[in-house]
């Protein structure tokens, strides 16, 4: 699990300085504050020296497959690492990123740098494994012979997208390592979608329901979204307390509102169980669906950063608060208010003017 985060000179970032909490941590922001980058480099950082944790501790080799990873996530110009380095920016970027066991990552580069310069240890003990990045667009649509054309041609799509195709592809856990809430989250997605995602391997999926089976690009998109979700706990991608973080960009992208409060219910048992999550959202019923489900007796702990452009500087910073009602600035809320008082407005007949 990833505690803090701080980003220096990377991308659009001056500085910034974010620590998660082990449950729950709700990013929002305004289009070009960086969310996306933010979930993406801790992305980069946790499952990179995951993959090296049993097989090499050459710091040499870390940072070659670090910047090969940085490169794949983020498609910078020309495949440059010097690209990432921040526009006007003198000093290096750095990233560091510490995790819950102490543990310390560092790495810098600058504009011109083809590869980055690496610093502590970052080892992970195999109670924090491989995390789980879920991006915007849902890919059940498109499996079948993505991971080998991916592998094969230069495809415009960044490197989370073969990675959820291969996790989603993964044969199923046995059923007496399947956890009570893993089986209960995938039984809850199956009952709102009315059916069941059936994967053949090779990124073959069909839908099945009442004995009928169907392509899964006839299912509708939300469904196939949070279908995503139930393979990867049926495969074990996803095991609280046992997988590293979940990272979801926009997980309410093509929901309707029922299945928000559905998917937000689902996320806040499978934090109760240990896992740690990362979610980057825009939209408000999703957002305030966790301000009001969440449970102090159940031990719930939801973490919301506030990503914004500083007036004056020009500079993104962070805003972390605890409490809904402390979040500022909150675009999103302030975009439904404004909502409200034109309907208001509309209501009264130019009268509330």
């Amino acid at each position: 699990m990833i505690s803090n985060i701080t980003l220096e000179n990377f991308t659009l970032f001056h500085k910034v300085d974010i620590d998660f909490c082990p449950k729950i941590n709700i990013i929002i922001g305004e289009n070009g504050t960086g969310k996306t980058q933010l979930l993406k480099v801790a992305y980069a950082v946790a499952s990179t020296r995951q993959q090296l944790a049993t097989s090499s501790t050459d710091s040499d080799v870390i940072k070659l497959k670090m910047t090969e990873r940085l490169t794949k996530l983020f498609m910078p110009l020309d495949d440059k690492l010097g690209k990432l380095h921040r526009n006007g920016a003198e000093s290096n970027a750095k990233v560091t990123t510490t995790f819950f066991n102490d543990n310390k990552l560092e790495f810098s580069f600058h504009n011109n740098s083809q590869n980055l310069v690496l610093s502590g240890d970052g080892n992970l003990s195999n109670s924090q494994a491989a995390p789980v990045y879920i991006p915007t667009k849902e890919v059940l649509s498109f499996m079948k012979g993505f991971s080998s054309l991916y592998q094969r041609f230069e495809l415009s799509f960044d490197q989370t997208y073969q990675d959820i195709c291969l996790s989603l592809d993964l044969p199923e856990i046995r059923a007496d390592q399947l956890q009570a809430k893993a089986k209960w989250a995938i039984e809850e997605i199956n009952k709102v979608v009315g059916g069941q995602f059936i994967f053949y391997g090779g990124g073959k999926v069909t839908f099945k329901s009442d004995n009928n089976e169907y392509s899964a690009n006839v299912v509708a998109e939300g469904f196939r979204k949070v279908g995503m979700l139930a393979r990867l706990l049926e495969t074990g991608a996803i095991q609280p307390g046992i997988t590293g973080t979940l990272f979801w960009d926009e997980p309410e992208s093509n929901l309707n509102p029922k299945l928000m409060r559905m998917l937000v219910e689902i996320l806040l048992e499978l934090s109760r169980q240990g896992l740690q999550i990362v979610i980057a959202t825009h939209d408000y019923v999703f957002l305030k669906w966790f301000d009001l489900l969440a449970s102090e007796s159940k031990g719930d702990q939801v973490k919301y950063h506030s990503l914004y452009r500083d007036e004056s500087s020009g500079k993104i910073e962070v805003n972390t608060t605890d409490e809904y009602l402390d979040l500022q600035p909150n675009p999103i809320d302030e975009a439904f208010e404004n909502l409200v008082d034109q309907e208001i407005v509309k209501d009264m007949g130019g009268l509330g003017k």
